[in-house]
């Protein structure tokens, strides 16, 4: 649906730069735009300023709504598009007993806890 939005969009811009070239300004002659007698038998003799300056008033009617139909679609999507693909995942944290242990500057780091002996009554805990 963005992508017949956008075509949509695209055309009416288009056809809009067209009609705004075609107009003349208020001192030009009306019927030079198709000739010097040729507007008088195809639009009537002020027909083409009224033609072509409602014809651009609708498409930019449409070009508003094409282009607020754009911003809603937009802001619809929820997954991050970077440059390099998806983001990658977070890393993992580490628990606090898994953090090695660190000494200070200038002195060595203690000797890691002795496993305890598996036969222990410690290590039994009730399941």
């Amino acid at each position: 649906m963005e992508t017949l939005i956008l075509v949509i969009h695209v055309l009416v811009a288009l056809a809009i730069v067209g009609l705004v070239l075609l107009q003349h300004g208020k001192g030009a002659d009306v019927g030079a735009a198709f000739g010097s007698g040729a507007s008088g038998s195809l639009f009537g003799a002020s027909g083409s300023a009224n033609f072509l300056s409602r014809t651009t008033a609708v498409l930019a009617a449409v070009f508003f709504l094409t282009s607020m139909g754009l911003t809603y679609y937009s802001g619809q999507k929820t997954e991050p598009k970077g440059v390099m693909g998806p983001e990658p995942a977070p890393a993992r944290k580490t628990l606090p007993d898994q953090i090695p242990p660190t000494a200070p500057a200038g002195q060595a780091a203690p000797a890691p806890a002795p496993a305890a002996d598996p036969g222990s009554k410690a290590q039994d805990v009730p399941k």
